[in-house]
């Protein structure tokens, strides 16, 4: 089959390279020309482990290709996703859905053949009956069904999320786009992939849920954290004991500095807007989104009180370990270490980072922070070390070079990745989320 897909970042740009591998010609568009001048020369947009090497095997095998002309691309196509961006818009905080319908009305102004519309983007519910309204208005005289195909894809591991994923969900209001939507995915179906077919609407809002749900677990175990802290628990067994519950489940478990990145902070914001349109309020969304704002900034005054408290603050120096929302991603989008850092600088800190790849998308986004290229780098002087984001090369410091590198062995571990008993044997003072 042929497969257009309509932008080339994150998502359209793995989901493109995946069909592509399997074996579907899949044509990649984008309006900018340099990022696609950039893809032509083999140099990825984002940061993603594997997907240079996926992107560069299938286009040396000719079933991936790149464009700026949607007309083109579009041509023979039996399927066109539209993969572009739909952030919160500035100001009340639903989704921006302007590109999306560009896109619907470009495709209206250039369908040159029977297709059927995929909003592969994130989209609340109602888009896709939009989307379907400007087609039609568009005169096109070809037939077309518009689909609704969320993406599940986490940042660091879409790959294998894409190629083995939990659950295919396509919402399909007729028998053309559920045939063909089951043919784009049919080389899943020989994995066994489950494959959920709904209505439009219902997909549409199945992805809003389940980022929603993701939120809330990791709000509710971060704010279990605070309370372990206050009784003497750990949060690690907790999370362990509740985790062990099937009904429960240990993903979305882990304690640290509050949930960023592309997805979640977006589209909690957009299902709450979307609840208040309908008059049908979600009262446990909005208090995640609350707390987990709160949160960050929360996290910033633990590493201030390990300084001795915000009236100490003035001219010592902070390392922080970790820039990005996640591990194995560059994303700076919302990411906790932002407000750390300008909680920090707002003292008065000096704040020297370190992020094995999101230092480029950080500088802009925290003038204040002297960006280095060495962790150890960022530790030499610093009365506090903290670590922010849990990348493996954080997870194996040489402590004894830290201690002497440091002006003081104090270390906030944001993310938990080292035991309490151990760094305080290897002479720290030692601050963590929720443990004693």
């Amino acid at each position: 089959m042929k497969i257009a897909m309509v932008g080339s970042g994150y998502v359209g740009l793995v989901s493109g390279a995946c069909f592509a591998d399997f074996g579907h010609d899949v044509v990649c568009i984008d309006k900018d020309q340099s990022k696609i001048d950039r893809l032509h020369d083999g140099i990825m947009p984002i940061y993603e482990p594997g997907l240079a090497e996926l992107v560069g095997s299938n286009v040396a095998a000719g079933r991936l290709t790149f464009t700026t002309s949607l007309a083109e691309g579009i041509k023979g196509a039996d399927a066109i996703f539209i993969a572009v961006g739909t952030p919160s818009r500035r100001g009340d905080g639903h989704a921006d859905l302007s590109f999306v319908y560009a896109v619907a009305e470009e495709i209206g102004a250039n369908l040159a053949n029977d297709a059927v519309v995929v909003t592969k983007s994130t989209v609340p519910v109602g888009t896709g009956d939009e989307v379907e309204r400007i087609l039609k208005d568009s005169g096109t005289t070809h037939k077309f069904s518009v689909v609704s195909n969320p993406e599940f894809l986490r940042e660091g591991a879409a790959i294998g999320d894409f190629k083995r994923p939990d659950r295919i969900v396509i919402g399909a209001e007729d028998e053309f786009g559920r045939e063909v939507m089951s043919a784009v995915y049919r080389p899943l179906f020989l994995n066994e992939s489950p494959i959920l077919f709904t209505g439009r609407r219902t997909s549409e809002l199945i992805k809003y849920a389940a980022n929603a749900f993701l939120a809330t677990k990791i709000t509710f175990i971060n704010e279990i954290a605070d309370l372990c802290e206050k009784v003497g628990a750990n949060v690690q067994d907790v999370s362990r004991g509740i985790g062990m519950d099937n009904r429960i489940g240990s993903k979305f478990l882990h304690a640290g500095p509050g949930y960023g990145g592309s997805c979640f902070p977006k589209d909690t914001l957009a299902l709450l807007k979307t609840a208040e349109d309908y008059d049908s309020p979600t009262r446990i969304v909005e208090a995640v989104v609350k707390v987990n704002e709160s949160r960050k900034r929360a996290m910033g005054r633990k590493v201030l009180d390990a300084l001795g408290g915000a009236d100490k603050a003035r001219g010592k120096k902070v390392a922080l370990l970790g820039l990005t929302f996640k591990p194995n991603t560059d994303d700076m989008r919302d990411s906790p270490a932002i407000a750390v850092a300008q909680t920090l600088t707002d003292a008065g800190a000096e704040v020297a980072a370190y992020d094995p790849e999101g230092m480029e998308l950080a500088r802009p986004l925290m003038p204040d922070v002297a960006m280095v290229d060495d962790p150890y780098a960022a530790i030499e002087g610093a009365d506090v070390v903290a670590i922010v984001t849990e990348w493996d090369v954080f997870r194996a410091l040489d402590l004894k070079r830290v201690k002497d590198l440091a002006k003081a062995p104090v270390l906030v571990d944001l993310r938990n990745i080292y035991r309490p008993d151990d760094m305080r044997a290897a002479g720290f003072e030692y601050t963590s989320i929720g443990r004693g």
